[in-house]
């Protein structure tokens, strides 16, 4: 197999080994299973998938010391986005639309679409929002909502929030809120829930005098929560949460697909 030159580059290579060998002693059950995916699909694949896997547990300084000097690399690499610096919506100065990778904002926190659980996504190399800031953020983040559900005693519920550090991602904070799960026609118990992620986040957010926050689409995708139905919600609760006196100066709707950014754009007057 070749140099591996994925999202940190063949300088990477040797952090990457090092990780998942760190990784795979811990977690010995899966190396025949972990050989084939290197061997199909690289040595960084691997250890995304790896990361996603683990539970929480205690973590070695030295494993963090590796982990965060190859995330802080490929974190440089993908580029930054400042949130103050993106365009502003028309007539609301406060609100603005960026469409890309949520984990490149620098923003005083980012919003992450979590499961009940609040630990992450387990599924190895999942698509899902949850799956892809924990594994830019690093670790550390899966053991510190570990630590917020250990003293909770209970699942997350839908409709509110809870914040930790954003480790290495470029946003200081990551507001994790569970949107609620479609199934069947959207009932009012629903877009009362969804409507409480939006607030609950900004409601914390403000009470830490943050004042840049980043939204991904909550409840949308695997949630199936029709988009134009969510994006409507999410408007209106943003736009009455500024109505107020409140720290937060700027909100930012992180959207990935064209279809999200198509409505937001409508809603937003053409931004």
């Amino acid at each position: 197999m070749g140099p591996d030159r994925g999202a940190g580059g063949i300088q990477d290579s040797g952090l990457v080994a090092a990780l998942n060998a760190r990784l795979l002693a811990e977690m010995p059950e899966y190396g025949a299973w972990a050989a084939r995916l290197a061997a199909r699909e690289g040595e960084r694949r691997l250890l995304r998938a790896l990361m996603n896997l683990r539970p929480p547990m205690p973590l070695e300084p030295e494993f963090l010391r590796l982990q965060d000097a190859l995330l802080a690399a490929e974190r440089e690499k993908k580029g930054i986005v400042r949130a103050e610096e993106l365009t502003p919506a028309p007539g609301e100065p406060r609100l603005a639309l960026w469409q890309g990778d949520i984990t490149r904002l620098a923003a005083d926190a980012i919003v992450n679409a979590a499961n009940p659980t609040l630990l992450g996504c387990f599924i190895p190399c999942h698509g899902c929002i949850d799956n892809a800031i924990h594994s830019a953020a690093g670790l550390q983040l899966r053991a510190a909502c570990a630590r917020i559900m250990q003293a909770q005693g209970r699942d997350e519920p839908a409709g509110s929030a809870k914040l930790t550090p954003g480790f290495n991602l470029p946003a200081r904070y990551v507001l994790h809120t569970v949107g609620p799960v479609i199934s069947g026609a959207v009932r009012p118990e629903d877009r009362r829930a969804l409507a409480g992620c939006y607030a609950s986040c900004l409601a914390l957010a403000a009470e830490r005098g943050l004042s840049t926050v980043a939204f991904c689409c909550i409840s949308t995708g695997e949630y199936r929560f029709p988009n134009r139905a969510a994006a409507e919600i999410a408007v209106d609760t943003v736009t009455s949460f500024l109505a107020g006196q409140t720290s937060i100066q700027r909100v930012i709707f992180s959207v990935f697909k064209d279809t999200d950014r198509d409505v937001y754009r409508e809603l937003l007057g053409g931004a």
